[in-house]
């Protein structure tokens, strides 16, 4: 038996020799390929020549590794026109989010489109902000609307004048700072006030390039129109609101102040007066038609004494008529042929007594009522 064994090995050792043995490359250099654990000593024979060896198979090809799989990239969107570019709603939604993050961390000043109104469960009054998708919510007190004198008022009274004001800057543009935000539930809480005091700093009281504020009384700049009377428009001036009278709004005469202005508008203003030394008490006064070139004078050319014009009554007030004619002469009467009595916005027919050129306006009398504005 045991010269059986001596044969069988020798046999082996004969028909393979070492040389013949290859490691395949591929189990070598392959990463992937696992090498085999150790064996525990214990479960080694204590005679190792007991064991036979492992006889290699010659010209054996290794078993095929699978390739690693990866994540495929997301192709991109198939635009029509080559190309272009297109963004899903997905990627703008994140990256509007992405801004606005970085806003709340460097605390940069953010604009947008004042949405709504709304009551919390609470009673409390906030002001949404509609921001590239997202709504922004600002507390009232956080608005900073400023309603003048208030002495004598009630705490329901001012809330009241401060409900209206901020229902007539529905659709306006307004700045804001993010005070906090919620990556869960993506809400945004913001504060209209410390954007204004810090553009309040930056434009009216810190020296610009020139060692002067950058805004100073004389100068002309781009203001936002928030709200709109019948008589006034309420514009923000880089962090100050003030109010413009309709005599300071345009050369000619207007009677009412939505035929030419809306929320949302951008006009230009000359700043006349700056009152106040801190952010908090700063206070302007400004006017829009400084910025136009005055033609009622060059107008009044365009009429002749006894000569009988078009016009629209822009104002009635104490009994005198205000007319704005159709040549775009500003023009009063202090009195009317026809039976009606004449009404703001009626058309009428006006004849000329008398030019008054220091004031550069017609003086004459209303013949009669061409339509009246019922």
């Amino acid at each position: 038996m045991e010269l059986y064994n001596e044969m069988t090995d020798l046999t082996l050792t004969e028909q393979i020799p070492d040389e013949a043995v290859t490691i395949p490359e591929s189990a070598e250099t392959n990463p992937d390929t696992e090498a085999s654990a150790p064996v525990p000593a214990d479960l080694l024979d204590d005679d190792p020549d007991d064991t036979p060896p492992a006889t290699p198979v010659a010209n054996e090809e290794p078993a095929p590794v699978p390739p690693r799989r990866r994540a495929a990239p997301a192709d991109p969107i198939l635009t029509i026109d080559s190309r272009s570019t297109v963004e899903s709603e997905d990627a703008r939604e994140a990256a509007a989010w992405h801004e606005i993050h970085n806003a709340y961390r460097t605390r940069k000043i953010l604009s947008g489109q004042l949405g709504g109104i709304e009551q919390t469960v609470s009673g409390k009054t906030i002001a949404t902000v509609e921001y590239n998708g997202f709504r922004i919510a600002i507390p009232l007190k956080e608005m900073m609307i400023q309603l003048g004198d208030t002495s004598g008022q009630s705490a329901s009274a001012l809330a009241l004048r401060q409900n209206k004001l901020l229902g007539n800057m529905l659709g306006a543009e307004i700045d804001f700072v993010v005070r906090g935000i919620d990556s869960g539930s993506r809400s945004v809480v913001a504060s209209r006030r410390d954007a204004m005091l810090r553009k309040r700093h930056l434009f009216f009281l810190a020296p610009g390039p020139s060692g002067h504020p950058r805004i100073e009384a004389g100068r002309i700049v781009q203001a936002r129109v928030i709200a709109v009377a019948e008589k006034t428009v309420r514009v923000e001036v880089f962090g100050i609101e003030t109010s413009i009278l309709a005599r300071d709004l345009a050369w000619d005469w207007i009677g009412d102040a939505h035929d030419r202005f809306a929320v949302g508008d951008e006009v230009l203003v000359r700043v006349q007066e700056v009152r106040g030394d801190t952010p908090e008490t700063l206070s302007i006064r400004a006017d829009i038609k400084s910025t136009t070139p005055n033609t009622c004078a060059e107008n009044l050319k365009k009429c002749r004494v006894q000569s009988r014009y078009a016009g629209r009554v822009t104002d009635v007030h104490r009994g005198i008529v205000y007319v704005r004619l159709a040549n775009g002469v500003n023009a009063v009467a202090h009195s009317c042929y026809d039976h009606r009595t004449p009404g703001k916005m009626d058309d009428v027919s006006f004849v000329v007594t008398k030019l008054d050129t220091e004031r550069s306006i017609a003086v004459g009398i209303i013949t009669r009522i061409i339509r009246q504005n019922l």
